[in-house]
Order: C-alpha cells, then sequence, then structure tokens
C-alpha cells in the first residue's frame, strides 16, 4: 500500500518536498491558496487542489486526516500556518510537520502540537557560516548536541595516505562515513568525470586530492581536522 502525504503551500520548498515525495512513489496531495501553482503540480503528484487551508471543512474534504503525514510549507503567512496546524492537530493527523521563519515560530508550533518543526532560513544561515569559515565544505548538517555531518574536500595532509594510516576515529574521534570519488568514464566517445560514493571505507583505502569526505562528529572536533590538515 501506497503512503499517503499531503503538502500544503507550493512555493519552492514545498513543490520540491511534494515532488521529491512523489518521485519516490508515494501518493501526494499538494495543496495551495493559488489555483496557478495547482496546476502547476497537476501532473507532478497524485491530487492537487485550489483550497483555504485554513478552513477545516475544505481540508476533511480531501480526507487529509488519513494521510501518513503533512507538511505545512506556508513561508509567508503565520497566522494562516498556525490555524491549519491547529486544524489538522485537531483532525487527528498522525504526522505534522511544520515549517518555521525563527525560533519564536518554532516554539509556537511545537506549543500547538507539531510533531516536527524545521526552519529552513535558520538552516541555510548555519550552512553559509560554516562554508565561508571553511571553504572546503561542500555541504553541512547540523545536528543535535553539537554534531554536524560535513562533506569537505580531502585536506592536503591527509592526500596519498590510507585511512588506516590517517586514523581518522582515534585522532581526531571522527566517523568517516563513505568518500565520494571523482572516476573517468566514457560514454558517446567522450570522456568525462562522475562523482560516486565507494561505500564502506576500509582502512586500506588510500585518500585522493579529488576525494570528498563525508564525515559524522563534533563540530570541534571537524574543525580540528580541517585546519591541522589543510
Amino acid at each position: 500500500m501506497k503512503e499517503k502525504f499531503a503538502v500544503i503551500g507550493l512555493g519552492l520548498m514545498g513543490t520540491g518536498i511534494a515532488k521529491a515525495l512523489a518521485k519516490r512513489g508515494a501518493e501526494v496531495i499538494a495543496i495551495d491558496y493559488d489555483v496557478n501553482k495547482v496546476e502547476n503540480m497537476k501532473d507532478e503528484v497524485a491530487h492537487a487542489v485550489a483550497l483555504d487551508c485554513t478552513d477545516d471543512k475544505a481540508l476533511r474534504a480531501q480526507n487529509i486526516q488519513d494521510a501518513d503525514a503533512v507538511v505545512i510549507a506556508i513561508g509567508h503567512n503565520f497566522e494562516g500556518l498556525l490555524l491549519t496546524a491547529v486544524h489538522l492537530k485537531e483532525m487527528g493527523v498522525k504526522r505534522i510537520i511544520a515549517r518555521a521563519s525563527n525560533k519564536h515560530q518554532k516554539m509556537i508550533l511545537e506549543k500547538v502540537g507539531c510533531h516536527e518543526v524545521f526552519a529552513p532560513d535558520e538552516e541555510v544561515a548555519k550552512t553559509v557560516a560554516e562554508m565561508l569559515i571553511h571553504p572546503d565544505v561542500k555541504a553541512f548538517l547540523p545536528l543535535p548536541d553539537d554534531y554536524e555531518i560535513v562533506e569537505v574536500n580531502a585536506p592536503k595532509r591527509v592526500v596519498n595516505r590510507s585511512l588506516s594510516e590517517v586514523n581518522i576515529r582515534e585522532k581526531y574521534d571522527l566517523n568517516l562515513i563513505t568518500i565520494k570519488r571523482r572516476f573517468s568514464v566514457e560514454k558517446n566517445g567522450e570522456k568525462r568525470f562522475e562523482e560516486h560514493l565507494i561505500g564502506v571505507p576500509k582502512g586500506d583505502t588510500v585518500l585522493m586530492d579529488t576525494d570528498v569526505l563525508i564525515i559524522l562528529g563534533k563540530s570541534t572536533d571537524v574543525d580540528k581536522f580541517i585546519e591541522i590538515n589543510k
């Protein structure tokens, strides 16, 4: 049986979430007040509906209470977002995920019973700051308790050394999840480079200068690893 999700608010983020879920084979209901946004999604998801999400009767008419989860991705109308969240909670929706623009909105949404709240602007700010401090950082995912997952270009001092020699876990208290490596491939008579994960790295894996390391650890330990080996 297909999982069923609803996405309310079809801005850039809501549209991206709805399309990604649909591509994974889920049944998606995409909802927005703007008829044009809904029309643009009709061929992308199972159902695209134009309605006022603050109207609980309109939401119930879509059987939204039967969804496995509902994402509220409304970006510029917090009053509407909040009222929608209250309606969904009263309907008994199993999992409500809401977008917050700041920590105050996040606190309020948690208080009214949203199961998960994400703050994209805050996460983007953290990511940009990390990438400015460390230009070799390609991507950054902050986690609770000061942990993070980062994609970082292999620092110069670890290149051409094996993982057992670098000893990243013992020396830096970090876990190397995997390595993204460039491979030369030939397609239609043309040579080009593609990036692929090499799976679980082994101790005898030798790091290359074009490798991107995907690392889990505390931010201070990640900083130490980059600084010592750059």
